[in-house]
């Protein structure tokens, strides 16, 4: 059965429907010959006739073990029909992608590119995945925003460097830029001590501040809430007030930091792997979306 082709059930269905090897052969766009050729090999393959032929212009009739071939040669056809519908759904853009991401990323960069990728392919299947800053791992996402290096076989853009800003209390430091040394020994309101929180307090201790850590807790939202109670200051990355009411706010302040500490986004994907369509788009929607924010920086 190994010798067995799409083509060959194919013709044995149109000669089943026609009657004839000649009306089959006009029906497919084949000669009579070739026809005859492929029910030859048809019948190689399965070990017997699969018509019998009575000869003039009568009509062929299907043998039993034909009936059997025709039977499920006809629903190999309708999934080979599947098959060549889904493989050009894929090339269109359809299908699947996993997208590991992080909350910035999710707040500011993803919902333009999912809005890029339903708008473009409607029946596309999109799945994001949170990941924390501790070793983030591609493993079989195919694509991942992170914020901290990847080791191993992956690809990787640059998307943009996004800058960290102090928040305080109104009143607390003079407007404009204030120098990090200013910091010190000050009490500010932080992130747990997660791997990225850690690399922030070094780069704060690197620039000679080393702030009093008053409280810590989880979410952008929560730590300004906590500084506009009056606890302490934080510094937190621009795009965690990107569009937030809190430059509006006032009984808050938000001031550049000099030198500003910076954090490098990056989208990766597997080295080697060949990328869907949608994987390709979405690089691009991201890189686009990316060049938007840097210019509002």
């Amino acid at each position: 059965m190994v010798d067995l082709e799409l083509r060959h059930l194919r013709t044995l269905a149109a000669i089943a429907e026609e009657g004839t090897f000649g009306r089959a052969a006009d029906r497919l766009g084949y000669t009579q010959s070739s026809v005859s050729q492929q029910i030859a090999a048809l019948e190689k393959a399965v070990g017997g006739a699969v018509f019998d032929r009575p000869g003039g212009p009568r009509p062929v009739r299907i043998t039993p073990l034909g009936e059997v071939v025709l039977a499920h040669g006809r629903d190999l056809l309708t999934r080979a029909e599947r098959l060549t519908d889904a493989v050009e759904r894929f090339r269109a853009g359809a299908g699947r992608i996993d997208i590991g991401t992080f909350q910035g990323a999710t707040t500011v960069i993803l919902p333009a590119v999912i809005r890029g990728l339903l708008a473009e392919h409607p029946g596309c299947d999109v799945r994001l995945h949170e990941v924390g800053p501790e070793d983030p791992q591609l493993g079989e996402l195919d694509l991942l925003f992170h914020y901290a290096r990847i080791d191993g076989d992956v690809e990787h853009a640059e998307l943009f460097d996004e800058p960290y800003l102090l928040v305080a209390g109104a009143g607390t430091f003079p407007a404009g830029p204030v120098a990090v040394p200013r910091l010190d020994d000050a009490p500010l309101v932080a992130w747990p001590a997660n791997q990225h929180q850690r690399w922030l307090e070094r780069e704060l201790v690197a620039a000679g501040a080393r702030p009093r850590i008053v409280f810590r807790t989880t979410g952008h939202d929560t730590i300004v809430a906590m500084v506009r109670a009056g606890i302490g200051s934080a510094v937190l990355p621009w795009l965690a007030l990107h569009g937030s009411d809190a430059w509006s706010d006032d009984r808050l302040t938000i001031h550049p930091l000099r030198p500003a500490p910076a954090s490098t986004w990056y989208l990766y994907w597997p080295a080697g792997r060949t990328r869907s369509p949608l994987a390709t788009r979405a690089i691009e929607l991201a890189r686009a979306g990316a060049e938007e924010l840097a210019g509002q920086l």
